[in-house]
C-alpha cells in the first residue's frame, strides 16, 4: 500500500519518518538533512514526540520542516503525565513553540498513564477547537483500552503500537479492530531494535533473492497491510533512500511463507508490548 487515508477523508503515506532519538547529543544538522532527503523522496509524514531527547527531536523536526510546512502531515505525542486537562494545553504550546508551527496535523497520547482517558480525550478536543491539532489519536493502547473511549472512539484517528516481525501480537486482535473502525494504524520499530531482526536467516535469505537489504523486507511486510503508516527511523542518507525504495518491493507468497514460518504470527491473545 502506497498511500492510507484517515476517516476524515485526509491521505497519507504508509511509509513516513519517525524521530526518536534524534536530537539527543547527535549531529542535529544531519539528522534535519535526513529528513529533508525524505521529503523530497515522498516519505512527507513525520512522527515526533515530546518525550524524544525532552524535546530535542521536535527541535530536528522543527528546522527540517521550516518553509516546507505545506509538504509535512505533522504527527506529535504528548506525556501520559501532560495529559490532563491542566498540563496538555501547555505541553501542546511548548510542541509548537519548538517544532515552529502553528498547528499539528495529529496530536497522540504517549501510552495511558494516570490520568482518565474521558479527560484526555477532553484536552484534545479542545485543542481541536482551539485550532491547535487538526486530529488526534492514541499510542501504546490495545483493544480493551480503545473500548473504553466509547463514543470517542469515533474521533479517534490513529493508534500508533509496536508491530514488526519480532512483535507480531497485535495482528491477533488490535489491527482486525482498528480495521472493522476503519482507523489507520501506525507501526513503529518497523525494522526491529538493535539489528537482531535484520541479522535473522530467513530475512536475510527473503533479501537475497530479491536482492535488497533485510531491513527493506521487514518494511515491505509492514507495508503489505492496508491501513498501516511504517515510521522508521533514518539519520543517515543512504537509509533514507533504502526506506524509500522499499516501497517497490512486493513480498511474493513463498516470501511470506517463508517469514512466518521463522515469526510465526499469533494464535492466541498477547501482551501488547511497547518500547
Amino acid at each position: 500500500m502506497d498511500q492510507v487515508r484517515f476517516r476524515d477523508g485526509a491521505v497519507v503515506p504508509a511509509l513516513g519518518q519517525g524521530t526518536w532519538r534524534m536530537g539527543e547529543g547527535g549531529d542535529r544538522r544531519a539528522e534535519a538533512d535526513a529528513l529533508r532527503l525524505g521529503l523530497d523522496l515522498g516519505l512527507t509524514l513525520i512522527d515526533t514526540a515530546e518525550m524524544y531527547g525532552e524535546g530535542g527531536a521536535e527541535e530536528v523536526v522543527g528546522e527540517a520542516i521550516a518553509g516546507r510546512r505545506e509538504e509535512v502531515f505533522l504527527v506529535s505525542k504528548v506525556y501520559p503525565h501532560n495529559a490532563s486537562a491542566k498540563k496538555l494545553p501547555v505541553a501542546l504550546a511548548a510542541s509548537l513553540k519548538r517544532l515552529r508551527v502553528e498547528r499539528l496535523d495529529l496530536y497522540l497520547l504517549h501510552w495511558r498513564g494516570s490520568v482518565p482517558l474521558a479527560e484526555t480525550v477532553q484536552a484534545m478536543e479542545a485543542a481541536r477547537a482551539r485550532g491547535q491539532i487538526a486530529r488526534w489519536g492514541v499510542s501504546n493502547l490495545d483493544v480493551a483500552d480503545l473500548k473504553e473511549l466509547g463514543p470517542a472512539l469515533a474521533d479517534c484517528a490513529t493508534d500508533q503500537v509496536l508491530w514488526n516481525l519480532e512483535a507480531r501480537g497485535p495482528e491477533f486482535d488490535l489491527l482486525p479492530f482498528c480495521a472493522e473502525h476503519a482507523m489507520p494504524v501506525m507501526a513503529y520499530s518497523p525494522i526491529g531494535q538493535g539489528g537482531a531482526l535484520l541479522r535473522h536467516k530467513a530475512l536475510r535469505a527473503v533479501a537475497g533473492r530479491h536482492g535488497v537489504a533485510p531491513a527493506q523486507v521487514a518494511l515491505a511486510f509492514v507495508l503489505a497491510r492496508p491501513g498501516v503508516i511504517a515510521i522508521p527511523k533514518a539519520s543517515d542518507p543512504a537509509h533514507v533512500r533504502a526506506n524509500a525504495a522499499a516501497r517497490d518491493l512486493r513480498l511474493a507468497a513463498e516470501d511470506l511463507a517463508e517469514l512466518d514460518a521463522a515469526f510465526p504470527p499469533p494464535k492466541r491473545k498477547r501482551s501488547l508490548e511497547m518500547i
